[in-house]
């Protein structure tokens, strides 16, 4: 059965529980980028503390088999389950909590991953139940502050002292940290972009890169490929494309926002350790 199918069916379970405000699909299936690995990802918004009995309900209701199940923590409470072999991602805040973040992503300028995943996905996210909740939180996150924007690329404009050794770690075949510090600098480009597009991270680790470039505008040309291609390429190559990449995104934030100085975080960026 197709996957949103079934998530509604969920949802019409879920919509029984009186403390249940709204019940929204998040993840890849609600932006239709879903493949064969695909699961059902839920946000349930809920009135009040919902009760272990009633999270629990919901899994036996639909014959679901339990895998994970977690207590409170970080303002959530999250399960993983399935039915008929298809995994479901259960993630419950209250609504409150929910407006909260929100409000601190776009009026406290708060410019945490975690934290912009909440407004992404609230954007992005497809109602289910409780429509008119959902759509009070969706108006909340139609507009992404300019102040934001200067932040998140302030934010990721530093690529860290490890990238100025790029040269010793390839020199010395040091794989474990090279590779370690070429996934550190490709998020920092990927932070930098969706600063520069004035786009809400939707994952904290990036995910479905692919997919969110598509989505931007303001981007190096070939930028998906060519960040593909580093972890393809000699590592020698793979820091020349990355050490341009860097440099063409500077350039771009330059053009597209003169009034952000980066001097200073492009110089360090360019900076390689010396040899003796």
């Amino acid at each position: 059965m197709e996957l949103k199918n079934l998530a509604v069916q969920a949802a019409e379970q879920y919509a029984q529980i009186p403390s249940v405000e709204a019940v929204m699909l998040g993840g890849s299936v609600s932006r239709d980028w879903q493949d064969e690995f695909s699961d059902i990802e839920l946000l349930i918004f809920w009135k009040q503390a919902p009760l272990d009995e009633e999270r629990q309900q919901i899994i036996h209701q639909l014959g679901g088999e339990l895998l994970e199940f977690h207590p409170y923590e970080e303002q959530e409470w999250a399960e993983t389950y399935t039915v008929n072999g298809v995994k479901f991602e259960i993630s419950s805040f209250l609504t409150e909590t929910i407006r909260q973040t929100i409000h601190q992503v776009t009026r406290d300028l708060d410019s945490n991953p975690d934290k912009q995943c909440i407004a992404a996905a609230v954007q992005h996210g497809v109602p289910l139940y409780g429509k008119a909740a959902i759509e009070q939180l969706k108006k909340q996150v139609e507009h992404y502050p300019l102040e934001l924007q200067e932040k998140v690329i302030n934010q990721y404009s530093d690529f860290g002292s490890r990238w100025n050794n790029r040269e010793a770690l390839v020199h010395r075949k040091d794989w474990l940290m090279f590779y370690k510090v070429v996934v550190s600098v490709e998020s920092n480009i990927m932070g930098l972009l969706f600063g520069l597009n004035r786009q809400f991270i939707p994952h904290p680790a990036f995910k479905w890169q692919r997919n969110t470039l598509a989505l931007m505008d303001i981007k190096p040309d070939n930028c998906a490929a060519r960040l593909e291609n580093v972890f393809f390429q000699e590592p020698s190559e793979a820091i020349k494309e990355l050490e341009a990449l860097i440099e063409e995104i500077f350039g771009l934030v330059q053009q597209e926002l003169p009034q952000i100085d980066i001097s200073s975080a492009a110089r360090k960026a360019s900076f390689v350790r010396p040899k003796i």
